[in-house]
């Protein structure tokens, strides 16, 4: 297998695989039999896993991520002085999903379990808004993180119970990709234990999510928390990926299928020196290079508590050259913080709120495009983000 190779190749300069190849794990033998065939199964679904993938990862278009859960979505809906009520959480999500021409920008929507069945107050599936614009619909499907006993202070990510029925479920609802959610910590080591965890996790949601029809996103999202240099979040990257590439492989993903939603490589949020797009771009594309089969289709960045503009701009620097895949967007604070600010939950301003949508999705597109220019940017797109402990 391709992804066997590629790894393989980087196997001496990795502490964390520690000198064995791809194939070998501790207590193998040290040389595979040489009839042993490595083979990758995404069932009936192959031909629609690699279509949905690829029109997902299409030129100039991104995800919009709205899986926020109801309480999550609440502290959103509080910053603006609304009651998280599910009419409330309707009236915002109704305003993001039915923003005219966003199908341009946008090409999928990961959304809560709630809004997948929801409708708009006109009666229409919020699943049938997307489609009408060659949006596809996505599903957050992790049921959130809880702690890691024996880790030092972790966690991991549940939600592979049941996950094949609801799966099924959310197939014939109408989505068609998947995100499973887990998180690694820099200042708690992280452990190995942790590490592996989130991986194992990560193949077998994706394993499963493939046997039904869904597009899965593989995110270990490594947080921004810490005050650690640019060259140790790029340490923990490269640990994290290769495990995370090997239980795939494992579990016969076909890696044609998938998406990432990766981390970019910045320095801890506490640190003293803030880096710039050209260091996070180098750091980031030298992590990907080194751990991402070609082919993956595409690459969608998490912003992970970075301002609109850092997080817009750090994409830019990224395709300034030609990359092995297509290099996107998954934002949710990074295109929802000026949507909230201008809606302020008032019918009037509705518009507004779709207008303030369209502008950071269109200076999205433009950074996976490479052509985007900070020009005009206002003093709220340079705010950051970040919150401590982030749940999400």
């Amino acid at each position: 297998m391709a992804s066997a190779s590629f790894v393989k190749l980087n196997a001496s300069s990795s502490p964390w695989i520690g000198q064995r190849s791809f194939d070998q794990r501790p207590g193998s033998s040290s040389r595979l039999p040489a009839t042993r065939v490595s083979v990758v199964r995404a069932g009936s679904y192959s031909e629609e896993l690699v279509k949905t993938a690829k029109t997902i990862a299409s030129p100039g278009r991104g995800i919009l991520a709205i899986d926020e859960s109801n309480a999550t979505c609440g502290k959103r809906l509080a910053s603006i002085g609304l009651d998280n009520t599910e009419a409330n959480r309707q009236a915002y999500r109704q305003l993001l999903l039915t923003t005219p021409g966003l199908g341009q920008y946008i090409s999928g929507s990961i959304l809560f379990e709630e809004t997948l069945y929801q409708s708009t107050t006109d009666g229409k599936k919020m699943v049938d808004c997307l489609r009408e614009q060659n949006i596809v619909p996505g599903i957050k499907v992790d049921k959130g993180l809880v702690p890691l006993p024996g880790s030092n202070n972790e966690s991991w990510c549940q939600g592979l119970d049941g996950l094949a029925s609801r799966s099924a479920e959310y197939y014939s609802q109408g989505a068609r990709f998947a995100k499973w959610r887990t998180v690694v910590s820099v200042p708690c080591g992280p452990s190995a234990l942790a590490v592996k965890e989130a991986a194992w996790g990560l193949a077998r949601y994706a394993a499963i999510s493939q046997d039904n029809g869904l597009v899965p996103i593989v995110e270990p999202e490594i947080l921004l928390d810490g005050d650690h240099p640019i060259e140790r979040t790029l340490e923990v990257a490269e640990r994290v990926w290769s495990e995370v590439f090997y239980y795939l492989a494992e579990n016969n993903v076909m890696f044609e299928g998938i998406l990432l939603k990766p981390s970019m490589v910045t320095p801890g949020a506490d640190h003293k020196e803030k880096a710039s797009p050209e260091t996070v771009a180098k750091y980031t594309l030298t992590m990907l290079k080194r751990r991402v089969p070609p082919a993956v289709p595409g690459i969608m960045f998490l912003s992970g508590g970075q301002s609109e503009m850092e997080a817009t701009l750090n994409l830019h620097a990224m395709n300034q050259s030609p990359n092995p895949w297509h290099v996107s967007f998954s934002y949710a604070r990074a295109l929802q913080n000026s949507v909230l600010k201008t809606w302020q939950g008032r019918p009037e301003n509705v518009e507004a709120g779709q207008k303030a949508l369209l502008s950071r999705a269109k200076a999205n597109s433009l950074a996976q495009l490479g052509k985007y220019s900070a020009d005009g940017e206002s003093d709220d797109a340079k705010k950051g983000m970040f919150v401590k402990g982030y749940t999400y």
